[in-house]
């Protein structure tokens, strides 16, 4: 089989120009840089927030001030947080119509396709732009359900009880350094609230732009699913390059309750400056099922790991993970899932792609309590790797503490098999007609998890329709 020397690798990078336009850098106020008590303080004061939450700010501070950087994970050496803006409020306030968004900031979204993609396919829209939501809108219909869906600023005011029940509850500020960090200076994100027995049945969406050089985005997103209901939800985030270093430290909590099933889907494409160092947990009752969808594209560093806690008799987990490592890039990703309760199970299916260089590493973490009788887990990593230059590892760590369990694991890492390309070039292909069918094969069962319009974005980045031979 004659070998193509004609290989592009530019033609299988992830295209970013549709995210790195940017806007003059406008706000109406800004903290300097750094992270010190006045700074969190000042934060506090400009969202006029209850003492409790400001309390726990200052004890976020000090812990962060306080601990290690994390043993695990990427290293954050280079990251220097006294030189990243911890918050930039945009113009304008929080609006439920797009008209009345500011014109560059609505002209970002706009250019993202959020407005277009709210009217085809979703039940609602949340849309961040540096360190505060500037647009929040649901259906009436299940406003009428008693459904809640509020930035987290107005979610503290007007349902302080509520907040103060799950707020940190899930991830503790002493879950690792910047899980403190992030409740210091967290800003925006979303509460959504399903009350019981409600199933919404279009996806709800998040969507966070940061557009100023060397500021950190911090948004926290709390979903409660109350019993028996369902909820789709979808995040998306992007930014524009620059010279300087971004930071990314958001936190997802999720409550799965009795019967309830929640489906979190995220497309992560921000820019080669930004380290994301995001956390995700979600803790799950009797008979709930929590589905984890990550798409990993974007950042010069991540570290991101969505943990799943199954509390309750019966509950269940899926994580279904892509992740994509290009030049300079190091993306540390992977699951976690506690197994506290019996018959209680669990699936990971998690695949990395690393070319140009770049260092896809694969983390896990499954542990089987003593009192998770009958528990069944599968863990699944693959990773492919498209040149000789690019990296893939894989650390799962499984620890079992009962002997009525059946858990499964299997680690698979390599580069396209010549004898695959053999077969598929014997029924008429091409050769690089045969490794692109690969690839998009290898994708395939992330990519149909997402609803139509993410799964065309998903090929178009990766840019899966390739017109050379990988090689």
């Amino acid at each position: 089989m004659a070998k193509n020397e004609n290989v592009n690798i530019e033609d299988l990078l992830v295209d970013q120009s549709k995210f790195d336009f940017k806007n003059p850098e406008t706000y109406v106020y800004k903290t300097i840089p750094g992270l010190n008590e006045k700074v969190v303080q000042e934060i506090s004061e400009q969202k006029e927030e209850p003492t409790w939450m400001r309390d726990l700010r200052l004890k976020s501070l000090h812990i962060f001030n306080t601990w290690r950087d994390p043993r695990f994970g990427v290293d954050v050496s280079d990251l220097d947080v006294s030189k990243i803006v911890a918050y930039i409020r945009p113009r304008g306030k929080t609006s439920g119509s797009w008209d009345d968004v500011p014109a560059e900031i609505k002209d970002t979204f706009d250019k993202l396709g959020i407005p277009e993609a709210e009217k085809k396919a979703l039940a609602g829209v949340g849309a961040q732009y540096d360190s505060e939501i500037v647009y929040q809108n649901i259906k009436k219909e299940l406003e009428n359900l008693g459904v809640i869906f509020l930035n987290m600023e107005s979610a503290v005011k007007e349902y302080p009880d509520l907040v103060k029940e799950y707020f940190m509850k899930a991830v503790a500020p002493t879950n690792h350094k910047y899980a403190a960090l992030h409740g210091a200076v967290w800003s925006g994100g979303t509460f959504l609230y399903i009350p019981k027995g409600v199933k919404v049945p279009l996806p709800l969406q998040a969507y966070f732009r940061m557009n100023n050089p060397g500021m950190g985005q911090m948004e926290h997103t709390i979903i409660v699913a109350d019993e028996g209901s369902e909820v789709a939800f979808i995040e998306g985030c992007s930014a524009p390059y620059y010279e300087i270093t971004n930071l990314h430290a958001g936190m997802v909590e999720i409550y799965v309750k009795k019967g309830a099933r929640v489906k979190y889907a995220t497309i992560q494409n921000w820019s080669k400056n930004t380290y994301n160092l995001n956390t995700k947990r979600a803790i799950v009752d009797e008979d709930g099922i929590m589905e984890w969808v990550s798409g990993s594209l974007g950042s010069h560093k991540t570290m991101i790991y969505p943990s799943s806690i199954l509390k309750g008799k019966g509950a269940k987990t899926e994580t279904k993970a892509i992740t994509y490592a290009g030049p300079n890039q190091h993306m540390d990703s992977g699951s976690k899932v506690f197994m506290f309760a019996p018959y209680t199970s669990a699936n990971v299916d998690a695949r990395s792609i690393s070319i140009g260089g770049g260092w896809a590493f694969y983390r896990g973490w499954l542990k089987v309590g003593e009192n998770a009788k009958g528990a069944k887990a599968s863990v699944s990593c693959q990773a492919l790797m498209l040149d000789n230059e690019s990296k893939s590892d894989t650390v799962p760590l499984i620890e079992v503490y009962t002997d009525d369990a059946d858990v499964g694991h299997e680690a698979r890492i390599g580069r396209i098999k010549e004898e695959q390309i053999y077969y598929l070039m014997s029924r008429g292909l091409s050769e690089a007609e045969a490794k692109a069918m690969v690839v998009r094969g290898f994708v395939e069962p992330f990519a149909k998890e997402l609803p139509l319009e993410y799964a065309i974005e998903l090929n178009r980045l990766i840019n899966l329709e390739v017109e050379s031979s990988i090689g």
